[in-house]
């Protein structure tokens, strides 16, 4: 049976100055209806430009150089602009980091909700601000003929997240890509959210592709994740056996950086060593500076691409964790 979303191949770069810089290099997943896909790595990994470009949404001095992203058997990429605006919103959606710069500060809210509806279906406007208090209300915005009447410097930061999910979801999509849609709220508000989201997987069978280097997040929401480091996935499978048994040391020391409660809250540990200039990668592995398991044939051998470690797990590494017996 086809993914409803299949990336394949993608690579990213950006022109700085003289500068190239590849954001992404021959990324590749897959995402199926109703499934929560996590995107989890350090800032400057390639995460958001990943969404972006599935999205169509690369701009100059930014270019997607190869690859595809069939959605539903449809490539996006080769696709012009007026075929995706008929795409985005209806079929794909995505929820930005930043609710307040993402709305439009001269429309109220309803007027913002409501246009996602008018530019994909002909109804009335009288249907379309229907629809609109229904997508807000639905997210347990209280009062949404009130909230809808509001300016987005009227919101909290809570409030404009949902509003933005309104946007992203009011026509049921069948793909959510959510990048850090929790990002600078209180842990009261987070969990609304990601609830929100979870729900709407579960009742509309949306796929959700959730950016995030928030790992509590990813144990709470995802069924699958993929790690990415450097602009590549160096691990993916299920989240139970990743978060049970990291593969990858890049995984591995992603993981023993969160807070435990049998150590110390003095000190944290840290993954030592900088993320690398991705405009002068060596053509070995990113992680090879700071890697704790680093072998000879990481130090000669090119940059391995994924390979099955058992469990439905891919892995890139020459010399991956052991599991635990």
């Amino acid at each position: 049976m086809p993914h409803l979303l299949d990336v394949r191949d993608l690579s990213i770069c950006y022109r700085d100055g003289e500068r190239t810089v590849q954001a992404v290099d021959r990324l590749s997943f897959t995402l199926d209806a109703g499934e929560t896909l996590a995107l989890v790595g350090e800032s400057g990994s390639g995460k958001t430009t990943t969404a972006l470009g599935v999205m169509g949404l690369i701009r100059p001095p930014g270019k997607v150089l190869r690859g595809q992203a069939l959605l539903e058997g449809r490539d996006l990429l080769s696709m012009d602009n007026e075929e995706l605006r008929r795409l985005r919103g209806r079929v794909i959606s995505m929820i930005f980091q930043d609710p307040q710069a993402g709305l439009n500060p001269v429309l109220t809210v309803g007027q913002q909700v409501a246009e996602a509806v008018e530019i994909h279906l002909r109804v009335s406007k009288k249907e379309a601000r229907r629809l609109a208090l229904e997508a807000l209300a639905g997210l347990g915005l209280p009062e949404p003929a009130l909230i809808a009447s509001r300016y987005p410097f009227q919101l909290s930061g809570g409030m404009a997240q949902r509003v933005m999910i309104a946007i992203a979801t009011v026509l049921r999509p069948r793909v959510i890509i959510a990048d850090e849609p929790t990002s600078a709220l209180d842990v009261t508000v987070q969990a609304a959210i990601l609830a929100e989201l979870d729900r709407m997987r579960t009742e509309l069978g949306s796929a959700l592709l959730l950016i995030t280097h928030d790992l509590g997040v990813v144990a709470q929401m995802a069924q699958r994740v993929a790690v990415m480091y450097a602009g590549r996935i160096v691990e993916t499978g299920a989240a139970r056996d990743i978060f049970r048994a990291p593969r990858h040391p890049y995984t591995w020391s992603l993981l023993s950086t969160l807070p435990r409660l049998d150590r110390s809250v003095d000190r944290l540990p840290q993954i030592r060593g900088q993320p690398p200039d991705l405009s002068a990668l060596s053509g070995h592995c990113a992680f090879l500076p700071r890697c704790p398991k680093a072998v000879n044939e990481c130090r000669s051998a090119p940059w391995p691409g994924l390979s099955p470690v058992g469990d439905g797990r891919e892995v890139a590494c020459y010399n991956p964790v052991l599991p635990v017996a």
